[in-house]
């Protein structure tokens, strides 16, 4: 919904779990994805870690602009002890050098540990450095009552605001599909407390915004969010009814404020 559309460019996709031909070329041929730039380090020889050189030289050779690292766990490599900030660090360090001197994104998959009640950024595996040392990290999870409908949760962000949280569909008949924006903490996504509530209130905040901007009448941004908190409503909710409606809310600027309408 609303995403920018790149042109296409080259991916390395390194998995140590799924087997590379009954399982991941198949999905990609699902996805309609050009199998030409989807490329693969052949680590059969000399098992690959993060700490190899031939990640920087795969990436520079192929011009590649992301590259996947699933699981994490699977390529810190033998002699690393993942639960030790001063191990895991100088890792993720040159990681982030390569990251930098290429400007190709890197993507690293870790697997949530099952602990339950723990706070979400300590469910990571491994030491809480793994956390510290991203600059980006999201969660992705199932809804306990919708369990073809999955999460994604934008937890940590350095260097920008943390983008919406979306919810996509998998595993039904249409595969993969967005479902668009969705109201829930990556706390409440993991401990599986009700989504229900939060449904509901996203709901109810988008029709309280349609019902006090109908008829054509314009309001100071700030007011209309006041009159929302008001009934109860965060403005984080708000938020996410704001970009249900999508495109037929309008904010722009008046003088010094900002200013709400509805477009017909």
């Amino acid at each position: 919904p609303g995403m920018e559309t790149l042109e296409p460019f080259n991916i390395i996709y390194q998995t140590a779990e799924d087997g590379l031909g009954d399982t991941v070329k198949p999905r990609l041929i699902e996805a309609d994805a050009d199998l030409e730039r989807v490329l693969v380090i052949d680590d059969r020889d000399t098992p690959l870690t993060l700490a190899d050189e031939r990640i920087a030289r795969a990436i520079r050779e192929n011009s590649a602009r992301l590259v996947i690292i699933d699981p994490v766990q699977a390529f810190l490599g033998a002699d690393v002890d993942m639960n030790r900030a001063n191990e895991v660090r100088p890792i993720f360090r040159s990681l982030g050098d390569i990251a930098q001197a290429t400007g190709c994104a890197i993507v690293l998959i870790g697997h949530l540990n099952k602990a339950a009640g723990t706070q979400s950024t300590y469910r990571g595996l491994g030491s809480i450095d793994i956390t510290a040392a991203v600059r980006s990290l999201l969660f992705i999870g199932k809804l306990k009552d919708s369990p073809t409908t999955r999460v994604l949760i934008h937890e940590k962000s350095s260097l920008a605001p943390p983008g919406q949280s979306l919810a996509f569909s998998l595993g039904d008949e249409k595969g993969f599909e967005w479902i668009g924006a969705y109201d829930i903490t990556a706390d409440e996504l993991l401990a599986g407390t009700d989504t229900a509530k939060t449904e509901s209130k996203t709901a109810q905040a988008q029709m309280l915004i349609l019902e006090l901007l109908a008829d054509g009448k314009r309001m100071p941004s700030a007011e209309l969010e006041k009159t929302v908190n008001e009934r109860g409503i965060s403005s984080r909710t708000m938020r996410t009814a704001k970009s249900r409606i999508g495109d037929r809310l309008v904010t722009e600027k008046d003088g010094t404020a900002w200013v709400c309408y509805l477009r017909d």
